[in-house]
């Protein structure tokens, strides 16, 4: 005859083996989501910023889009928001939105007027800039971009024009 007391014993040997998670468990556990956590982050926050980026030239190739439309009806640039269509109460620096927040100021610092004739003649001409704002200036890569009435595209740190940085 068997004994009735096996079939218990062995359940509660099973429950006192299952029963939460080791220390050594726990610290692999935190070990790997904290290394995932260190290489992941950075790639992340990297994405982002190039995200925002492309909202950036997607604004200043609006703007000159809208600067070359002004320009084919008056024959001159102008550094009117509304002149632009932008709308009548806006003025510069716009903000570029993107998805409810701005990381970028969209302006309009330079508008030459054609001037004087033959080999001293100065074309019209305007340049167009997204310069980033927030967060986005810890963006080390790329910094603001401008553009002009040629459709020369630029990465501008301030004052140098950076090149082959693929920012465009």
């Amino acid at each position: 005859m068997k004994n009735a007391l096996q079939p218990v014993c062995r359940d509660i040997a099973a429950r006192r083996s299952s029963h939460g998670f080791t220390l050594i468990e726990l610290m692999i556990v935190v070990a790997v989501v904290g290394l995932l956590t260190t290489i992941a982050l950075p790639s992340y926050q990297k994405y982002v910023q190039k995200s925002r980026r492309t909202d950036a030239k997607n604004a200043v190739l609006d703007l000159a889009s809208r600067e070359e439309r002004f320009f084919s009806v008056n024959n001159a640039y102008t550094n009117s928001a509304p002149a632009l269509g932008y709308g009548a109460a806006s003025a510069f620096p716009l903000a570029v939105n993107a998805s409810g927040q701005s990381y970028y100021n969209l302006t309009v610092p330079t508008v030459t007027a054609a001037s004087g004739s033959g080999a001293t003649a100065v074309a019209p001409g305007f340049t167009g800039l997204a310069t980033p704002t927030g967060s986005q200036t810890a963006d080390s890569t790329c910094y603001a971009y401008q553009i002009d009435q040629l459709g020369t595209q630029t990465n501008w740190n301030g004052t140098t024009a950076l090149t082959g940085t693929g920012c465009w």
